[in-house]
């Protein structure tokens, strides 16, 4: 049975060591802007009726996950996906936004990159968008 009262709002929250740093570093690559801004607690979309976001809150034990994981260390628990025409400027200009690209790259159309405090994200090319 699906929530009932479900207002078709929807959004992703991320741990982080400094929201406001991550939450500048996503509006930088994908060009959203921040609509909440607060030391614990940032959040941005692509416009304020958007009905969707994504949102960082400070966690002060944040451990920075490994990709691909490994034993006794902290795994990923989610991560984020970017459809994109052009594989090799999108993952440029990610790397321009602060990003850094994982050393394990196990798709020739897919590019694993780890934004400022850890997370992976994938950068997919996606030539029906």
């Amino acid at each position: 049975m699906p929530l009932r009262r479900m207002t078709g709002w929807f959004g992703i929250v991320l741990d982080a060591p400094d929201p406001r740093a991550l939450a500048h570093f996503y509006e930088r690559l994908l060009g959203w802007t921040v609509f909440d801004e607060a030391d614990d607690w940032c959040s941005l979309a692509p416009s304020k009726d958007a009905g969707y976001n994504l949102a960082f809150q400070r966690e002060t034990h944040y451990v920075r996950p490994v990709w691909p994981a490994q034993p006794g260390q902290q795994q990923m628990s989610v991560h984020l996906d970017f459809g994109v025409d052009d594989l090799a400027a999108a993952t440029e200009q990610a790397v321009q936004c602060g990003a850094e690209a994982a050393d394990h790259q196990p798709q020739d159309d897919v590019r694993v990159m780890l934004d400022p405090a850890g997370h992976p994200f994938c950068l997919y090319l996606d030539l029906e968008g």
